[in-house]
């Protein structure tokens, strides 16, 4: 079992990496939280069909648990959602030594950790990760629930106690929830680490070589990439924008195609190829997009903005991402592997980009 030491200005909490940490659990909540008074397991229907009772009897010999299951997919993050699961809190009679479980990918996560946030004006939670893409989401304290007019916009930004992540979890992933996972594994390469870059090229050529050691050492450097970064900066003040490339077009393109419709990771793929032709065109970089495509390609990517789309309808969405200022697009670009900025692009630039993809 690896340990991460995940420090914001904050707090500082632990992330465990390894095999078989569900069993582990009771020991990992008794070290965060001594004075525990009961636990709330929140979860979805998909991740509950597989481990939901193997969870709840690892930890109901120690602790008074309760769970409660919400629908599998992005509409779980909802107002009626969040609301359901507060009512749920409030009838289970949590009181302010409870603790939430967020049990699932980074849906439940966001979910889960904006109710604990909430709830009494904040109660504990701890992340048990269930997906791939969950490097990312479970890391850093962002939680969030989605409105209709843009994604993550009602949220908060509350560190939990701990994240544990176990690999035993990722077994039952379908292969479009490991195809997400990985966009977000790119992501952090390309924004912090040219030689990881390097190393996903060279050894991952498609998902199924994502398992044993290579995938321990694909989450553990993402993760580091995040940690990094959040410890830098925990509020998304500076450079913790930067974790977002790829994902001003991505959540317009998931809020376009209809929430669920299209994976996030699919998204983020899609916003990354784009995010370096913009940078391209801005002659910021010379990124050859074509060959970085075909990789992505290997993994069951899309490359291109699906062709149903409008460019305006995305440019409207673009500029209701939270990176964006006075109704102007701001984007995470890159001067190269590892060399991040935010920069002001113009809507000439960016209707004339989407424009070309939409017809090619």
């Amino acid at each position: 079992m690896l340990q991460i030491d995940i420090q914001t200005l904050s707090k500082t909490y632990p992330l465990y990496l390894g095999n078989g940490l569900i069993e582990k659990l009771p020991s990992i909540i008794e070290s965060v939280k001594p004075n525990l008074s009961s636990v709330l397991i929140i979860t979805d229907s998909a991740v509950d069909s597989y481990y939901g009772e193997a969870v709840v009897k690892a930890i109901d010999t120690k602790f008074k648990v309760a769970k409660y299951v919400v629908p599998s997919g992005e509409h779980a993050k909802s107002f009626q959602h969040y609301y359901d699961c507060q009512t749920f809190a409030l009838e289970q009679q949590l009181d302010r030594n409870a603790l939430v479980i967020a049990f699932g990918g980074g849906v439940v996560g966001d979910l889960a950790g904006f109710v604990a946030a909430t709830y009494m004006r904040g109660i504990s939670f701890i992340q048990v990760p269930t997906t791939l893409l969950a490097h990312d989401s479970a890391v850093g304290g962002k939680v969030a629930i989605n409105h209709e007019l843009g994604k993550n916009m009602i949220g908060a930004f509350y560190q939990p106690e701990a994240v544990v992540y176990d690999i035993d979890l990722l077994k039952t992933l379908p292969e479009r929830e490991w195809r997400s996972g990985f966009a977000e594994v790119i992501k952090h390469a390309f924004i912090h680490d040219e030689e990881f870059y390097k190393w996903l090229q060279q050894n991952i050529q498609s998902l199924t070589d994502l398992k044993d050691e290579k995938l321990i050492y694909a989450i553990q450097n993402g993760i580091l990439v995040k940690a990094s970064v959040v410890k830098e900066d925990e509020t998304e003040a500076g450079v913790r924008a930067h974790l977002n490339f790829g994902h001003t077009l991505g959540h317009a393109i998931e809020a376009e195609c209809g929430y669920g419709k299209i994976s996030h990771g699919e998204g983020v793929a899609i916003g990354m190829l784009f995010a370096m032709k913009v940078s391209n065109v801005l002659e910021k970089s010379q990124f050859s997009v074509d060959d970085i495509a075909k990789w992505f390609e290997k993994f069951g990517y899309k490359t291109s903005v699906p062709n149903h789309l409008s460019a305006e309808k995305l440019l409207v969405r673009m500029k209701a991402d939270k990176k964006s200022k006075s109704s102007n697009v701001h984007m995470v670009l890159l001067e190269g592997i590892g060399k991040p900025f935010v920069q002001q692009v113009e809507d000439e630039v960016i209707l004339k980009l989407l424009n070309e993809e939409l017809k090619a």
